[in-house]
């Protein structure tokens, strides 16, 4: 039982036993007044009785004393009778009412009121005049008084065990109430509190008495039925955000107030930032920094209709194309509840035509101005200029230059094809990042020289990955040369190495002319170049950053480029320690 309840039931105990003591007292003194009034009215009708009868008895002497006690045995009343010369006469109390000695009078008081009740400490008195032959006695009537007190106590008794018995019910009743209605009434409040906060497992005590056990069985049935409800609802949109989750096209949903309401993990990988806590709650203006998904959106705000669009869109260091659909939506009434925006991503689809548009043309210009050179040249030797040694020697030079130019293409070409192919796999091994950047910075060492560009290394040497050490090889000897390539006379080149635990970053950085930052997502395409003149100056083929993209994503890496016009580029990667395929 609850404290509450408790101090319930004792307030009540309590309210209950001042008012029966109140009744008990106001009872008692009215039965007490009552029993003195028929006392007194008894004693006066037997006095008045008396009275006639000794003043007409003829009685004398002995025979009337006799008389007097007869009448006193016979009304069970104690007699005082004493006459004015001879004192009291006749005293019949102590047989009579059986009352000690001590308490019965031994004399009429001259204070004695005649024909009015008066009390001593045992007994009640009524005294009356007796006339007879002119002379007047005295005879006082008696009842002993403790059947008053006695009465009294019984009542008082009564009253205490009545109360008692009260206040034993008052607990009974109230327990049983406490345990049958507020027990179960607390019980089914406190689990609607708890269904009302969200908790379905919650259940009462159930009773089975009365209208608490109806009340309680239905909460619990509700509780019952709304735990089914929601793991129904929970099945339901583990099932939606599964689809929604595993849909290959990003989805976004916008509220009618411009709210993002809901991101996939498409949407999420296309984008490659952010987590779904820093879109959902944004307005869509302020989450997504792209204007050109701003404008599809709205499109279809303002004209209420689906809007479909293809956007290219700069992500990272890549290019991205998206066919995004947007479309809006209403409820059943048709009523404006906002906008769901769909992103495929036909990145490799665009990729895949461009590089069947691009493939033929640009091997086709790389191929044809050195075959053009080497034609022109050997069909100006064939017409003569083959005589003269000093002709024929630059000549024959110039068609080396263009045929090892033509080599290095078709080589890169092959490397390219090679990475791309679904069989491709790398030959894993204890790769020293310490070794590989000595190794490489010894063949462009030369290069450097002669261009007078410093080149510093920092490498531990206890740095180690699983990788395969020809393509990693392959790879910083093309960032390196690029470097040294893009780089002014007497500028720097540095190449670095740093341990971040199960991951390493190298990274390649030069004072070099820069790339723009426009032009940093289409570097790692096929045959582009920044500054098209200077990268034919170094023969260079426009293939070996799509050849370290394609090694990078081979090791499961990442690679990143940041780069200010006329200041210097840096390539970074990150690379596993430890080889896993994803």
């Amino acid at each position: 039982m609850g404290k509450s309840s408790l101090r319930t039931i004792l307030i009540y105990s309590t309210l209950i036993t001042i008012f029966v003591i109140v009744l008990a007292f106001l009872t008692t003194q009215v039965t007490k007044s009552y029993m003195v009034n028929t006392i007194e009215d008894r004693l006066k009708a037997e006095g008045n009785y008396i009275e006639a009868v000794l003043e007409a008895s003829k009685l004398t002497g002995n025979e009337y004393y006799q008389q007097i006690e007869d009448m006193s045995n016979r009304l069970s009343l104690g007699f005082i009778y004493g006459e004015k010369e001879k004192g009291v006469v006749l005293n019949t109390i102590s047989h009579v009412l059986r009352i000690s000695d001590d308490h019965i009078p031994q004399d009429i008081h001259e204070d004695l009121v005649i024909h009015e009740l008066n009390k001593s400490d045992a007994l009640y008195y009524y005294a009356i005049e007796i006339k007879r032959d002119n002379e007047s006695s005295i005879l006082i009537l008696t009842l002993p008084s403790h059947s008053i007190s006695v009465m009294m106590k019984n009542l008082w008794f009564i009253y205490g065990l009545a109360l008692c018995l009260v206040i034993v019910g008052i607990f009974i009743a109230g327990f049983n109430i406490f345990e049958k209605y507020v027990k179960p009434i607390r019980s089914a409040s406190n689990v609607a509190e708890k269904l009302a906060e969200g908790n379905y497992n919650a259940r009462t005590y159930e009773t089975y008495f009365g209208e608490a056990a109806q009340l309680t069985y239905s909460i619990n049935t509700l509780a019952r039925n709304l735990q089914e409800m929601s793991l129904q609802s929970e099945v339901q949109n583990d099932r939606l955000q599964a689809v929604v989750d595993n849909m290959d096209s990003g989805l976004m949903l916008i509220n009618e107030k411009g709210y993002i309401q809901l991101v996939n993990r498409a949407f999420l990988d296309n984008f490659e930032e952010g987590l779904t806590s820093d879109y959902i709650g944004y307005l869509y203006y302020e989450a997504i920094p792209f204007e050109d998904i701003h404008d599809v959106v709205k499109d279809v705000f303002m004209l209420e209709d689906n809007v479909q669009k293809t956007l290219i869109l700069s992500i990272g260091i890549e290019r991205k194309f998206f066919a995004v659909s947007g479309a809006p939506i209403f409820n059943h009434h048709k009523d404006w509840k906002g906008v769901v925006l769909v992103f495929h991503d036909i990145t490799d689809m665009k990729h895949l035509e461009e590089m069947r548009k691009d493939f033929v043309a640009n091997v086709s210009h790389e191929l044809k101005t050195p075959i053009t050179s080497i034609k022109g040249f050997a069909e100006t030797l064939l017409d003569g200029a083959k005589e003269d040694a000093v002709v024929l020697d630059k000549f024959l030079h110039i068609i080396h230059k263009e045929s090892v130019r033509m080599q290095y293409l078709i080589h890169d070409l092959l490397e390219l094809s090679k990475l791309e192919n679904n069989n491709f796999q790398l030959n894993l091994e204890k790769v020293s990042i310490k070794k590989l950047v000595d190794d490489v910075l010894s063949l462009v060492a030369h290069i450097a020289e002669e261009k007078n560009i410093t080149i510093r290394a920092d490498v531990n040497e206890r740095i180690v990955l699983e990788g395969d050490g020809s393509r990693l090889t392959q790879l910083l000897l093309n960032l390196v040369s690029n470097a040294v390539h893009y780089t002014p006379n007497s500028g720097e080149v540095f190449v670095g190495a740093n341990d971040l635990g199960e991951d390493i970053k190298l990274f390649v950085k030069d004072t070099g002319i820069g790339i723009p930052k426009e032009e940093i997502p289409r570097i790692f395409e096929r045959f582009y170049r920044v500054d098209k003149a200077r990268s034919r100056e170094s023969g260079g083929t426009g293939l070996g950053l799509a050849i370290v993209k394609h090694i990078v994503e081979a090791h499961h890496g990442k690679i990143n480029v940041e780069s200010e016009l006329h200041k210097g580029t840096t390539f970074s990667i990150d690379l596993h320690k430890k080889f896993t395929n994803p």
